[in-house]
């Protein structure tokens, strides 16, 4: 469904607005009766996670929790 609503419009009510958009409404912000803007819900992209995945890409080196040299402040 498409929503048309002017700039003081969208300004006042645009909680409301989001919300409607949430739901997977398009809402379209006009200017003088001409559309400016369009407001639309962002597609969630959930990457799917892998344990694991990394391995072999990362190297610790042996003394990673030695103590720092005197010369740099801590």
């Amino acid at each position: 469904m498409l929503l048309k609503v002017n700039v003081h419009e969208a300004k006042t009510n645009l909680s409301k607005l989001l919300v409607q958009v949430e739901e997977g409404k398009e809402v379209i912000i006009a200017r003088a009766g001409k559309p400016v803007a369009r407001l639309v819900p962002i597609e969630r992209q959930t990457a799917q996670r892998i344990p694991g995945s990394a391995k072999g890409k990362l190297v610790v080196a042996n003394d990673f929790d030695a103590p720092l040299p005197e010369d740099i402040p801590s």
